[in-house]
């Protein structure tokens, strides 16, 4: 029998991924996983698309979401890994929360672009994001450096525009309020790639606190140091140590293939019966 692991951290055009979410499953099991979590930004459409689709390719499709809240003390980003969610009327209205408020900012995104690149337009960016309904930076870069503008989506064109305030982002939630409504919905809370936004003091907090379930230390952007001190958090506080490749496709600054970065057996079947508790 197949060893179980599974890639907990994936992206599809649901979000800001390059790849149909179909495409996905087909990547995990040529990965050898036996389990898979499309976890796209702030939407339930990967939910119900893991719901509606368990067992494509012969995977496991955990539903999944990677919401988003802020940490007003320190200034920062926070992004909260969710498996198996209710689609409460709650959680609902903070997704469509989060899509108005993206769409609103790529408004004067895409508008700044056009005035700054005469090719640029915005059709083009909005048929990239057509699957999400939203449109993210992603797809903006993603049509200048097809146009020729840059060599990469994240690199130095992608700073220049985000330091000069061509491209703007969203105003988001308070952190504390994106994790009730994440265990309202009764989902397992994984605090996604402390790293990357620099939320290791948060982790601490929320850790100690009892306000996640879980930390994902198998990234490809976390830090040796950082993985050392989360491994002895969640020994300590009994957490959930989730692992994924946070696959974006080309969507990404750096190459990254889908099944990478793992979750074990033991914490996906933990993972599953916390849901399920909650669930019921």
């Amino acid at each position: 029998m197949k060893q179980m692991s599974g890639d907990l951290h994936t992206h599809s055009t649901y979000s800001d991924g390059a790849l149909n979410v179909r495409w996905l499953p087909h990547l995990a099991a040529a990965a050898g996983l036996t389990h898979l979590a499309v976890s796209d930004h702030d939407t339930l459409l990967s939910v119900e698309y893991a719901r509606q689709n368990d067992g494509a390719c012969g995977v496991t499709l955990i539903p999944a979401v990677e919401l988003t809240g802020f940490d007003e003390r320190r200034g920062r980003r926070v992004h909260l890994l969710c498996y198996a969610p209710n689609p409460t009327d709650e959680l609902r209205a903070f997704c469509e929360h989060m899509k108005q408020a993206r769409n609103a900012a790529a408004e004067q995104s895409l508008a700044a672009v056009e005035q700054r690149f005469p090719q640029f337009s915005r059709e083009f960016a909005l048929e990239l994001s057509r699957d999400a309904g939203v449109c993210f930076k992603g797809h903006i870069m993603r049509v200048l450096l097809e146009f020729g503008y840059t060599d990469g989506l994240y690199r130095d064109l992608y700073k220049q525009l985000s330091k000069e305030g061509v491209l703007k982002g969203p105003e988001y939630v308070p952190v504390e309020q994106v994790l009730d409504i994440a265990r309202r919905a009764g989902a397992a809370i994984v605090l996604a790639h402390p790293s990357v936004y620099r939320t290791m003091d948060l982790f601490a907090e929320l850790a100690a606190a009892g306000m996640i379930d879980g930390v994902e230390i198998d990234h490809p952007r976390n830090t040796e140091e950082d993985k050392a001190v989360l491994r002895e958090a969640a020994r300590k506080y009994g957490l959930i140590v989730t692992g994924g490749s946070d696959f974006h496709g080309l969507h990404a600054s750096r190459p990254v293939t889908l099944g990478s970065h793992r979750t074990d057996a033991e914490n996906i079947a933990r993972i599953l019966e916390l849901s399920a508790a909650r669930r019921s």
